[in-house]
C-alpha cells in the first residue's frame, strides 16, 4: 500500500501517487538487476529441468533398492541443508577451484548459475509420476518398433510432463527468490534483484 504513498513515510499515507514506480523505471541499475535475475532463473530452470528429468528416469530404472535409497537420500540433502551453509560451501569451492586454474576472478555469472541449479526439487516432482506410470507402456511401444529413446519421447515424456512442468516452475521460483546463495556466489560484475534490494535497504 505504501508503495503508492506520495511521501516517503511508511506510517502516514499522505496521498495516492505512482511517483515511486516512475522512479523505479528510471533506475537503470535496478532494471539491469531484474534482467540479470530473469536470465539467471531461466538458464537455471532449463538446466535443472533437463538434468533433473534425466536423473529421475535413471533413479527410477535402478533395480537395486539399496542404491536407489542412497541416491534418494543424497538427493534430499540439498533441500534440508540451510542456504547459508550451501552458499558458504559453494563460495569456498569456487574460490579454491579458481585459484587452482589461476583465474583472475573466481566468482561470476557461471558460479551463480551452478549454485542456482536445483535438481532435488525437479527430481522430487518427477519420480512420483514415473512410479504412477504403467511400466508396460514403453515396453509396448518398443514391441511396436520404437527405439528406447523414441519410446521415452513418445510414451514416457507425455505421461510425466505434469511433473516436469511443476519441477520447472519450482526451479524458476526458487532461483528468482534466492538471496543467501546468490550473495555468497556472485561476482563483482553481476548483480541480481534480491542483492540489489538488499544493498538499497542499507541506504535511506
Amino acid at each position: 500500500v505504501f508503495s503508492f504513498n506520495e511521501a516517503k513515510s511508511l506510517s502516514v499515507f499522505s496521498g495516492f501517487s505512482l511517483k515511486w514506480y516512475r522512479e523505479l523505471l528510471k533506475d537503470r541499475n535496478t532494471l539491469e538487476a531484474l534482467r540479470n535475475t530473469l536470465v539467471l532463473a531461466a538458464s537455471a530452470t532449463v538446466i535443472s529441468t533437463v538434468m533433473g528429468t534425466a536423473a529421475a528416469v535413471g533413479i527410477n530404472k535402478l533395480r537395486s533398492r539399496g542404491i536407489r535409497a542412497v541416491l534418494n537420500t543424497v538427493t534430499d540433502i540439498p533441500m534440508t541443508n540451510p542456504d547459508i551453509i550451501t552458499g558458504i560451501s559453494l563460495m569456498l569451492m569456487f574460490v579454491f577451484v579458481g585459484r587452482i586454474f589461476g583465474a583472475a576472478t573466481s566468482l561470476s555469472f557461471w558460479t551463480m548459475l551452478i549454485a542456482h541449479v536445483c535438481l532435488p526439487y525437479v527430481i522430487l516432482q518427477i519420480l512420483p509420476k514415473l512410479r504412477q506410470m504403467d511400466k508396460s507402456l514403453p515396453e509396448a511401444a518398443m514391441d511396436l518398433g520404437c527405439t528406447p529413446m523414441g519410446a521415452f519421447f513418445k510414451v514416457e515424456l507425455p505421461e510425466i510432463l505434469p511433473g516436469i512442468i511443476t519441477g520447472a516452475i519450482m526451479a524458476f521460483t526458487l532461483s528468482l527468490d534466492d538471496f543467501v546463495i546468490s550473495y555468497f556466489t556472485s561476482g563483482n560484475g553481476f548483480e541480481t534483484l534480491p542483492i540489489r534490494i538488499y544493498g538499497m535497504t542499507k541506504k535511506t
